[in-house]
């Protein structure tokens, strides 16, 4: 009897396994026709996408029948799509977006003042030493000078290298220079002026606007890695002019509208001219004093003269009216 209660038992147990099992595999069928029914929409959608905006599938199954694997395929167009939504993003936030040409971004203005211990045109000469830039500077690798106007910079901002040609639109001795540069990376408008504040103080402002040209330039100008290395370059210039020990040779040409209006060699051949006439004006000044105090000796011996002629005739006055009494 024990045998038979048990015989059954199992095979209830069995049936209600079987039951479980089926009903598992049946769920997770239609779980996988649920997917395969959502992949499909998508590959509908992708088709539909790559019919009507040239999507992304074309290029991954022309990737696999050029050879390489599915996934590979998949990753690459998938990563040259995140790339390009982040070069257009940056375009966008650089001022590079859509319809916009490489110079016509947003710009960075930088704007230094500094006050440096000597005259004003020894500050200025200095400034118009370029060629001897690189060697105070950090940022200015070289500078060679192609005519009074033009000249070629190498620079360095950071572990960027860069190069361009600068024009000088306005130059007027001890006071200001104005300028232009252009260069694969970018484009400068700049100005500097100086300032008398006394005989052996003056002030030097420049201001400059940068137009940097392309992703990673644009991607310096939002950290500000040009106005920093300006600024330091600027601070480097103000050591080296207040601690030199010579007097500098500065080009004192004028230049205006970008053309050399009067020439270094004709800028001092006028101060000398000046200097002479100066000098002439003083002497004759002192000849004037000269002949005005030789003239006041001359006057004050005749009053002495005269004075000692009167004196003498009232003497002999006083001598006749006592012989007539």
């Amino acid at each position: 009897m024990a045998k038979e209660t048990k015989e059954p038992d199992v095979k209830s147990a069995v049936g209600g396994v079987r039951e479980a099992l089926s009903g598992f595999v049946g769920s997770q069928v239609e779980r996988l026709a649920e997917k395969a029914g959502d992949k499909l929409t998508d590959v509908t959608d992708q088709l539909t996408d790559a019919a009507d905006n040239g999507g992304s599938l074309l290029k991954i199954g022309s990737r696999i029948l050029g050879g390489e694997s599915p996934v590979k395929a998949f990753l690459s167009e998938k990563a040259k799509g995140v790339k390009d939504s982040v070069v257009d993003k940056a375009k966008e936030a650089f001022g590079g977006g859509k319809g916009k040409s490489g110079g016509g971004g947003k710009s960075m203005n930088i704007i230094e003042v500094l006050d440096v211990g000597v005259s004003l045109r020894t500050a200025y000469d200095y400034w118009t030493q370029y060629e001897e830039f690189s060697s105070f500077t950090k940022g200015v690798r070289s500078v060679s000078k192609s005519d009074e106007t033009t000249s070629d910079w190498k620079v360095k901002v950071g572990p960027s290298s860069r190069s361009f040609k600068a024009t000088v639109q306005e130059q007027i001795p001890d006071d200001r220079i104005v300028w232009t540069s252009e260069g694969a990376k970018g484009s400068t408008k700049g100005a500097v002026s100086f300032h008398e504040l006394a005989p052996e103080l003056t002030r030097i402002v420049l201001v400059m606007e940068y137009f940097p040209s392309g992703f990673f330039e644009k991607t310096g100008n939002l950290w500000r890695a040009q106005g920093r290395r300006v600024r330091l370059d600027f601070k480097h210039f103000q050591r080296y002019v207040t601690l030199a020990d010579k007097e500098p040779e500065g080009w004192r040409g004028e230049i205006q509208d970008g053309e050399v209006v009067m020439s270094h060699e004709e800028a001092l051949e006028e101060e000398e001219a000046t200097q002479a006439e100066d000098s002439e004006d003083d002497g004759a000044y002192e000849s004037v004093d000269d002949e005005d105090g030789a003239t006041e000796d001359e006057d004050e011996e005749e009053d002495a003269e005269d004075a000692e002629s009167e004196d003498e005739g009232e003497e002999e006055d006083e001598d006749e009216e006592g012989r007539g009494r």
